[in-house]
């Protein structure tokens, strides 16, 4: 009878799995935001006339947002890798 094994999660590599999503999310928020702001010239007047404070909440809505959904997203994917089918 083979031992169970712990869920990957509670351990190091699963909050590292997790961190990583995490920052692959951030990333492709900045990506995103940019290509926003190059290919749409009314976000970029939004964002000229809003000044510093817009661009910072523009900014660290996307990024957040990106990040938590990749975060969820690789939590889902640790999780159906742990079940044996």
């Amino acid at each position: 009878m083979p031992a169970k094994k712990s869920p990957s999660l509670i351990s190091p590599t699963g909050v590292i799995k997790l961190m990583t999503h995490a920052m692959m999310g951030a990333a492709l928020g900045l990506v995103f935001g940019l290509a926003l702001v190059l290919l749409n010239p009314a976000v970029a007047n939004l964002l000229n006339h809003g000044g510093y404070s817009a661009a910072v909440v523009f900014v660290t809505t996307l990024v957040t947002t990106f990040a938590i959904g990749a975060t969820l997203t690789g939590l889902v994917f640790i999780l159906a890798e742990d079940k044996e089918f």
